[in-house]
Parts: C-alpha cells; sequence; structure tokens
C-alpha cells in the first residue's frame, strides 16, 4: 500500500522543478537546486499568482507557508532579498520562492492567501525595512516603540546608535546615546579555529584524544593511552611511623569509666515495676 506521506527523496527536486516552470511561466526567473533544496525565484508582480499556483496545482500542492525570512545583500541593485518557505503536506515536500526588493520597492502581500503571512510580514519589515503592499496591519513586532532604523541591515552598527535604562531622577525610562564601556580596539578578533598566535586556556586538553566512552576518532589503543596519562596511578603513601595495636585497656578517650571495686548494687527504684522475667521494664 503506498503511504499518503511518502519520505522525502532527492527525485522529488527533478519533478518539482518541472511542474513548478508549467504552472508558473514566465514569472518564474530561475530554478535552482541548492543543498538539496529548490530554490524558485520569481518576480515581484508575479509572486501572488505563483504562490496561488504552488499551492493549487496537483502534483505541487504547498499548501502551508512556514516561515518568511529576509536576507540583505548591500552591493545589489536590489539589495534585499525576500525568501517564501512552503511546505506540502500530501508530498511531504519543501521549497523556497525568492522575490528581490528594495527599500523603495514594496513587495506584495500575501495575507490573502496566507493569513498568518501578516506577522511574518511585520518582522521583515521591522528587521530590514521591506515595505508590503496590502498588509493593513504593518507595524513593528520586535523592536521598542520609537525604534530608528532596521536591526538586520548590514549597515546597522552591531551597538545600535541609542540604549535605554531606568532614570532614578526622573522616575522612567530613558534613551542615551550609546556609551561603551570598552574600546572595540582592545577585543581579538582573530578566530582561534584559524590559528591564533596564542594559547588559549583548556587548549591542552586538545593535544590528548577524548575521554573514554566519548566519541573520537581515535583508536581504542590511543584511547586507554590517553586515560592513563590524564589520570596517573598514585602509589599509597607510606605511613609516617610504624602502626602500633590500639591499646583497647585505656578509658580515658571513651568516657566509659571503669568499675570500682566495692561497688555495691545500685537502689531499686520503686517507680519500676519488675517484669515478670526478673527484669526491668523500660
Amino acid at each position: 500500500m503506498r503511504a499518503p506521506a511518502p519520505a522525502w527523496a532527492a527525485q522529488l527536486n527533478d519533478a518539482t522543478v518541472d511542474a513548478a516552470r508549467a504552472a508558473i511561466g514566465g514569472a518564474l526567473l530561475d530554478a535552482v537546486e541548492i543543498a538539496g533544496e529548490v530554490q524558485l525565484h520569481v518576480t515581484r508582480d508575479g509572486l501572488v499568482a505563483a504562490l496561488i499556483a504552488l499551492r493549487d496545482t496537483p502534483g505541487l500542492e504547498y499548501q502551508q507557508l512556514m516561515e518568511i525570512a529576509g536576507v540583505d545583500y548591500p552591493d545589489r541593485a536590489e539589495r534585499f532579498e525576500i525568501v517564501y518557505c512552503l511546505l506540502s503536506l500530501t508530498r511531504n515536500h519543501r521549497l523556497h520562492v525568492h522575490v528581490g526588493a528594495t527599500e523603495d520597492t514594496p513587495v506584495p502581500s500575501v495575507t490573502d492567501i496566507w493569513p498568518v503571512a501578516g506577522w511574518l510580514e511585520r518582522e521583515v519589515y521591522d528587521m530590514y525595512g521591506v515595505l508590503f503592499s496590502g498588509n493593513r496591519d504593518l507595524r513593528r513586532i520586535l523592536t521598542d516603540y520609537g525604534f530608528r532604523g532596521h536591526p538586520f541591515r548590514k549597515d546597522f552598527p552591531l551597538t545600535g546608535f541609542v540604549e535605554l535604562r531606568y532614570s532614578e531622577e526622573q522616575k522612567r525610562v530613558v534613551y542615551e546615546p550609546v556609551k561603551l564601556a570598552q574600546d572595540f580596539r582592545t577585543f581579538d578578533f582573530e578566530s582561534p579555529w584559524e590559528g591564533a598566535q596564542y594559547v588559549l586556556p583548556g587548549d591542552e586538553k586538545a593535544k590528548l584524544p577524548e575521554a573514554k566512552g566519548a566519541p573520537t576518532p581515535a583508536t581504542a589503543t590511543e584511547v586507554q593511552k590517553a586515560g592513563a596519562a590524564q589520570t596517573p596511578k598514585q602509589d599509597a603513601p607510606a605511613p609516617s611511623q610504624p602502626y602500633a595495636k590500639k591499646d583497647t585497656t585505656s578509658t580515658a578517650e571513651t568516657g566509659a569509666g571503669r568499675a570500682e571495686t566495692d561497688a555495691v548494687p545500685k537502689p531499686a527504684d520503686p517507680d519500676v515495676v519488675p517484669s515478670k522475667g526478673g527484669g526491668q521494664n523500660q
């Protein structure tokens, strides 16, 4: 019996590209396969029609919009690229639809196709500044009220322009220019993975294979030698003086005391009733 949702296979990519070319038509600029996934590049004007075709065409059936992501390429004429991540539940397959844009050229909104796109388009607008024509609630969603700029643009500084704190004098949150406690020039931007000229703390552990039981390409012999090198055996310390037999006759440290030679029996307690066996109940 054929499963209703077959497992993803590489053969689906070729069939998907052919079906997408026939369904989208002239709005499709390019169709490539990168890292095992299909990328469809379409025009802005044909974006909505292309997404509807990908959703409704038999053999494609990408019913769900999983994510809308933005990418910034400052060197391009259209510096922004909007990526629509689609999922076909019936085919258990995914693809990406790419469309270019600038900060002055709005991208058609797809909220009429997938209502969830409203929040996703607001995120892209907030982070990149890309406008979406047809979105009736295009407001910032991740940054603070009155935030200026778009943090995910490549020309936006990592520290931002302003910082906020609570002022005890004004009894409210205030915005101030960013004040760095340490100059960036004192930071070392050389990656230790690319061969730093100094030894970082903990680098000495890399000279030996990992501990026993950890995943490692080393052989069992190397692991055993590494374990022996990391945990050397220690001999038992020699006693400073020969052991002497403990004197058990002394009661100085026990507090038990010694029985007196002229000891007399204790007087009977009148409140204690003797038991039938001759003892006393405690």
